[in-house]
């Protein structure tokens, strides 16, 4: 029942939305699709104001993780995520975390079609993606296009919370599922 009710609400919610808001603009004599229009122009400005910004940040990714220096990364933090519980499989996935979405989901998704979604691995992976989030995409494309240039604090945060995260999904899971 209530399993039913929640699928029929999220089915419908944008649709609500997106006929709510139109409606409420209208009531309250706002000039709707002038607005609209004058939001998309700005959103397309940003957009191709952050481009710079993303291919930076991508060619970075690439530049990080073809020269190997990934790689030596994992291996140099491996002793200690071993002590704490974590699986070899899902360090990649907790160094690319923090640097791209895509590249950490395609990750977490090969690490759950290869040992499965109900495996120790799968489920950290899984929490992983959860409870961490990329900083610095955050940081390049929410920072640069609002141009905040200096975010020193701001990526010392986002790394904090990242690590937190990583040890509390290894800790959580062994925990529950180990």
């Amino acid at each position: 029942m209530l399993l039913a009710m929640l699928d029929t609400v999220s089915r419908w919610a944008i649709p609500f939305l997106l006929l709510t808001i139109p409606i409420y603009g209208f009531l309250k004599r706002l000039p709707v699709y002038e607005t609209f229009v004058e939001g998309a122009e700005e959103g397309f400005y940003t957009a191709v104001k952050i481009i710079p910004f993303l291919v930076g940040m991508l060619v970075a990714i690439s530049v990080f993780r073809a020269s190997g220096a990934m790689d030596y990364a994992i291996q140099a933090i491996m002793p200690l995520m071993q002590k704490l519980g974590a699986p070899a499989e899902v360090m990649p996935l907790a160094m690319m975390r923090p640097l791209s979405g895509s590249g950490a989901l395609g990750l977490a998704t090969e690490l759950i079609k290869i040992y499965g979604p109900d495996s120790l691995i799968g489920r950290m992976a899984s929490v992983m993606q959860g409870t961490t989030d990329t900083t610095f995409f955050v940081l390049t494309v929410y920072f640069g296009s609002v141009g905040i240039k200096r975010y020193r604090y701001a990526l010392l945060t986002g790394l904090s919370a990242d690590i937190t995260g990583l040890i509390a999904s290894i800790y959580v899971c062994n925990l529950l599922f180990h």
